[in-house]
C-alpha cells in the first residue's frame, strides 16, 4: 500500500501534468464565418465566445441547411438562429409588404425579446425589422410593411390577420424559423403556423426550435423539414448543474407570510401563479407588507406588460408576480430565484418556469411551495421533469425557519419595513439639504432685490432734491411694519374639531356685521345663512333650516323663501314661497305646492 509520501508526489505530479497540458483552443464568432461587422458588434456588446448551441449551430445555418434544434431556454438559441438569418440576407433587396425573413414565436414578450436581441446587429447590416404581434397599433405594423421589412418577427394570429387584409405576402420569404414550438403546440397555435407555412415557397431554409419532440412537432419536421441537422445541447429535462430545485411543505396558514419572507429577500424574484387574479392579489399584498412587487398577466394591455417587465429589469421592481404567460420569453439579467406559489401544469412549464434563473450558465435556485396535500403532485412533476429536488418541512417557526433563509435568503417583514423606513428617512434628508439650497437661493435672490430697490429708492429722491438715505429709512420701516402685519391678520382664522370629529372653521369674533355673514353650524348639521344677525330666529325648530329674509321694505313688496323639514305624515313634499300674503295685492300671489297625496283633487 502507498504511503502517503507516495501519494502526495502523485498529486503533485498530476497537478504538474495538468498544468502543463494544452488548454483546448476555443472557437470564436469570427471562426465561425460571421460578417465581422457582426463580429465587432459582438465584442463591444461583450459577447466574445459563443454558446456551445451556437457554436454547433451557425456553421449548418450559414450553409443554407435546415436546423432541427432542441435545447432548453437561456441556452443562446436566439443568436444561433438570429445571426446566421442576418448575414444570408445582408445585400439583399426587399420588396414592399414581401418580408425575407419571418421568425415565428408564440407569445409577445418573446416576439419582443428577440427582435431587442438581433436589432444591434440589423442596423450593422442595414437590415430593417419589425414586430408583428397582439396588443399593438396593427397601422404602424402595416405601415412599416408597405415600407419595406427585411426580417419579421412575428406571432402567428396577428401575422394571419395582416396577411388577410392584404398588408403582407410570404411569397419572397427565403428563411422561416419557428421558435418555442413546442408552447405553440400548448397554446393551439399550429393550425395558424401550418396555415403561414403553407405560403412559404418551397426551396428555402428552414430552422424549428424546440425543447420538447412530440407527436405534432415531429409532425412539422417531417413536413416543413428537408434532412434537417439536429443540434441538442441541453436537453428538456432539467439537469442543469448550476440550478438548484427545493421543495418546501408548508402549512396554509403559513404559504402566504412564506411568500412574503421570500419575497422581501434581497435581488430579483419571480413568482409564478396559476391565476390572473392570484397574481393581482399576491402582488398588492407583496406591497402592502412593504416589498416593492408587480404583477404582469396576459390580462393586461401590452403598454402596461412593457412597463412592468423595464421596471423589473431596472430594479424598481423586486419581485414580478406572473403567471405562466411569463415562463417562456423573458430575459432579465440577474434573476437568481423562481418560486412557485401554484404548483405547475406539468414538467414542461416547470422546466421552462425554472428557466428564468440560472441563465447563460449562471446560478440559480428554484423553490416550490407545497401544501401537504400536494406533495404527491409536485414530487411527480419533479420525476416527469428529471430533477432532482431537495423537500424541506416547514415547522413552527413559519416563514422564519432558519432553513428556509439559508435556502432563499428570506427576511423579516419587520427587517423590510425597517429598510423601508431607513430609504424613506434618506428621501427626507436629501429633500431638506435641497430645500436648504433653494432657500439660501431665495435669500440670496431677495438680498440683491432689496439693494436693488434701495438704489432705485435713493436715485428717486436724488432726482426729487430730498435725502436718500431718510428715503430708504421709509421704505425700510414700511417694510418691517408691513411684515408685523401679517401674522396678526391670519390670527383670527382656526380649525378646530366638534364632537363629531367635523371641522368648524370661525372667525372667532363676537360681533359680525349686521349686514350678513355665513355660518356653519354643525349643531344641526348644515350650513345656514341668515342676513339678519338679530335673536329673532326663533326657538327650538328642529331639524335643518334655511331661511333667508331681505326686509327691503313694504312698498316694495316683502320676499322670503322658506324649507323647513316638517313634512307631510305622507312622506310628501312641499314648497311655499308665501307670497300670497307678503307682497301687495297690486301685483297679485303667487303660490307653488307639490304634496304626494295622491287622492282626490291635485
Amino acid at each position: 500500500m502507498p504511503d502517503n509520501d507516495e501519494i502526495v508526489a502523485t498529486a503533485e505530479a498530476a497537478v504538474v501534468e495538468a498544468a502543463e497540458a494544452p488548454e483546448e483552443p476555443q472557437i470564436t464568432f469570427s471562426e465561425l464565418g460571421l460578417p465581422e461587422g457582426v463580429v465587432r458588434k459582438l465584442a463591444q456588446n461583450g459577447v466574445t465566445a459563443p454558446f456551445p448551441i451556437q457554436a454547433a449551430t451557425i456553421p449548418d445555418a450559414l450553409a443554407g441547411k435546415d436546423i432541427l434544434g432542441r435545447g432548453r431556454t437561456g441556452s443562446g438559441k436566439t443568436l444561433s438562429f438570429g445571426l446566421p438569418t442576418l448575414a444570408s440576407l445582408a445585400g439583399g433587396h426587399t420588396e414592399k409588404k414581401k418580408p425575407r425573413a419571418i421568425i415565428l414565436t408564440p407569445t409577445r414578450e418573446l416576439a419582443m425579446q428577440v427582435a431587442d436581441a438581433l436589432q444591434p446587429y440589423g442596423d450593422v447590416l442595414g437590415l430593417k425589422m419589425k414586430v408583428v404581434c397582439g396588443g399593438t397599433s396593427m397601422g404602424n405594423q402595416i405601415y412599416a410593411l408597405e415600407r419595406g421589412v427585411d426580417v419579421l418577427v412575428a406571432t402567428p394570429g396577428r401575422l394571419r390577420d395582416i396577411i388577410n387584409r392584404g398588408a403582407c405576402s410570404l411569397a419572397n420569404v427565403q428563411v422561416a424559423v419557428l421558435d418555442e414550438a413546442d408552447q405553440m403546440s400548448d397554446l393551439g397555435f399550429l393550425p395558424e403556423v401550418t396555415e403561414l407555412l403553407d405560403q412559404i415557397p418551397g426551396g428555402g431554409q428552414r430552422m424549428l426550435f424546440s425543447a420538447t419532440m412530440e407527436n405534432e412537432i415531429s409532425t412539422l419536421v417531417k413536413r416543413y423539414l428537408t434532412d434537417p441537422v439536429t443540434h441538442e445541447v441541453d436537453s428538456a429535462q432539467g439537469n442543469v448543474t448550476t440550478m438548484s430545485h427545493h421543495v418546501l411543505v408548508v402549512k396554509p396558514k403559513d404559504k402566504a407570510p412564506v411568500t412574503a419572507a421570500i419575497a422581501a429577500r434581497k435581488g430579483r424574484t419571480i413568482i409564478f401563479v396559476r391565476t390572473q387574479l392570484g397574481a393581482d392579489r399576491i402582488a398588492e399584498q407583496l406591497c402592502d407588507s412593504g416589498v416593492k412587487a408587480d404583477a404582469l398577466h396576459g390580462g393586461m394591455t401590452q403598454g402596461a406588460r412593457t412597463r412592468v417587465l423595464e421596471d423589473f429589469k431596472k430594479g424598481y421592481v423586486n419581485a414580478l408576480v406572473a403567471t405562466d404567460v411569463a415562463a417562456r420569453g423573458i430575459h432579465v439579467d440577474g434573476i437568481d430565484l423562481v418560486l412557485n406559489v401554484d404548483p405547475a401544469g406539468d414538467h414542461k412549464d416547470y422546466l421552462h418556469r425554472s428557466g428564468r434563473t440560472a441563465r447563460a450558465g449562471k446560478s440559480g435556485v428554484v423553490v416550490s411551495l407545497s401544501l401537504p396535500h400536494q406533495r404527491r403532485q409536485i414530487f411527480r412533476l419533479m420525476e416527469d421533469a428529471g430533477v432532482d429536488a431537495s423537500r424541506h418541512i416547514v415547522g413552527g417557526s413559519g416563514a422564519f425557519d432558519p432553513e428556509v433563509a439559508e435556502i432563499t435568503g428570506a427576511r423579516s417583514l419587520t427587517e423590510v419595513q425597517a429598510d423601508s423606513a431607513n430609504n424613506a428617512a434618506k428621501q427626507a434628508e436629501r429633500e431638506v439639504v435641497e430645500l436648504t439650497r433653494q432657500l439660501e437661493r431665495v435669500q440670496r435672490r431677495a438680498t440683491e432685490l432689496r439693494e436693488e430697490a434701495d438704489r432705485l429708492v435713493a436715485r428717486a429722491a436724488r432726482e426729487r432734491g430730498e435725502d436718500p438715505e431718510a428715503a430708504i429709512a421709509e421704505m425700510a420701516e414700511a417694510a418691517e411694519a408691513e411684515l408685523a402685519a401679517v401674522p396678526a391678520q391670519a390670527e383670527p382664522v382656526r380649525e378646530s374639531r366638534d364632537d363629531r370629529g367635523n371641522f368648524d372653521r370661525r372667525d372667532r369674533r363676537d360681533e359680525r356685521p349686521s349686514g350678513g355673514g355665513f355660518r356653519r353650524d354643525n349643531d344641526r348639521g348644515g350650513f345656514r345663512r341668515d342676513d339678519r344677525r338679530d335673536n329673532d330666529r326663533g326657538g327650538d325648530r328642529g331639524g335643518r333650516s334655511f331661511e333667508r329674509r331681505d326686509d327691503r321694505g313694504g312698498d316694495r313688496g316683502g320676499r322670503s323663501f322658506e324649507r323647513r323639514d316638517e313634512r307631510p305624515s305622507g312622506g310628501g313634499f312641499r314648497r311655499d314661497d308665501r307670497r300670497d300674503n307678503d307682497r301687495g295685492g297690486d301685483r297679485g300671489g303667487r303660490s307653488f305646492e307639490r304634496r304626494d297625496d295622491r287622492g282626490g283633487d291635485r
